[in-house]
């Protein structure tokens, strides 16, 4: 028992805590659905095609096809934990979720994130004050995170107490690095990431023109927020002592200067987004744009917006980028 113990703590440890929170939700929800239909154990591992479809078919309409999707993926890795064959087939689940999707009413479903453009970041750049210590920080954070394709949650902490310079970058984690021609680069090493627990990841920008140049207010942070190596990247002088940014701050403090700007609100995957237009609307290749957004496949191409802009140079009579069309397209499915 304890070696099997051992094994499921190894095989669990690949997945992040709120990827197990989200399956565990899943498993919940099909828990309650086979208790109701009096569907045994026996029944539920392994799940036949069926019982599967019959589980999804009674969610449609009450959960979004994406949650659904999350929850189809938690009963499989509830599968795998457990040296269970997984019956399904790629095609049958593919058809599925397709079904799903195609009857869940449109009440139910998700609209569209507003981007975040540089020209937000301009307008709270004109509500800040960036010689307060706050204010620097969180603009700090904003241009770093939007360059970088990232998540605010990759640059904040969650709460005062929860950092970890294991988990969370701290200012020893930011470089300069330069190619042969000497091109700057600002690095950036993430300990921890959801696709990589062990071995972080790198995330990168470059020096920008205007208000919203991330390293002009990097170093501004760092000019107003002094302190040592090993505290949080955008840690700032609270009336307490140093504190590192948390989310829920810059959230906090953002939201009444959106609300005066007429700008979309930050949250969800609207730098993300934001931030992907940019890069696509300023020439840069999808693949590169990929790249810097750290994608492993084509699925940042949901964060399109303006896509009659970005195809515009692709589509005249005579091209205006066509040697490097076969570069910069994505690929053809």
């Amino acid at each position: 028992d304890t070696q099997l113990d051992r094994i499921l703590d190894i095989i669990g440890s690949s997945w992040a805590l709120s990827t197990k929170e989200m399956y565990g939700a899943g498993l919940l929800v099909f828990h309650v659905f086979c208790n109701t239909n009096s569907i045994t154990e026996d029944k539920r591992c392994p799940v036949t095609p069926t019982i599967l479809l019959t589980f999804l078919s009674s969610c449609a309409g009450s959960y979004l096809d994406l949650a659904l999707a999350n929850y189809v993926a938690g009963l499989r890795a509830w599968h795998l934990l457990h040296s269970r064959p997984w019956l399904v087939s790629p095609n049958e689940l593919k058809a599925m979720l397709e079904g799903v999707k195609a009857i869940t009413p449109t009440s139910s479903k998700q609209l569209k994130c507003l981007s975040f453009m540089p020209h937000a970041l301009s307008s709270i750049h004109d509500h800040l004050d960036l010689k307060q210590l706050l204010d620097a920080a969180v603009y700090a954070c904003l241009t770093t995170t939007f360059y970088c394709i990232a998540r605010l949650g990759k640059f904040t902490v969650k709460t005062v107490k929860s950092y970890n310079p294991t988990k969370y970058i701290a200012r020893r984690g930011v470089s300069e690095t330069t190619d042969r021609h000497g091109h700057l680069v600002m690095k950036f090493k993430i300990p921890s990431m959801k696709s990589a627990p062990l071995t972080g990841e790198d995330m990168l920008w470059a020096e920008k023109e205007g208000l919203f140049d991330p390293k002009e207010a990097l170093l501004n942070h760092f000019h107003i927020n002094p302190t040592n190596d090993n505290t949080h990247l955008f840690v700032w002088k609270h009336p307490k002592g140093l504190r590192p940014l948390l989310k829920k701050e810059v959230l906090k403090w953002i939201s009444p200067i959106a609300a005066h700007a007429n700008l979309p609100e930050l949250k969800g995957h609207r730098l993300c987004i934001g931030s992907t237009l940019e890069y696509l609307l300023g020439g840069i290749p999808f693949k590169v744009v990929k790249s810097i957004g750290r994608w492993s496949s084509d699925a940042f191409t949901l964060y399109l917006r303006d896509h009659v802009i970005i195809l515009a140079p692709y589509i005249q009579a005579s091209p205006v980028l066509k040697p490097f069309m076969c570069y910069t397209l994505p690929p053809v499915c």
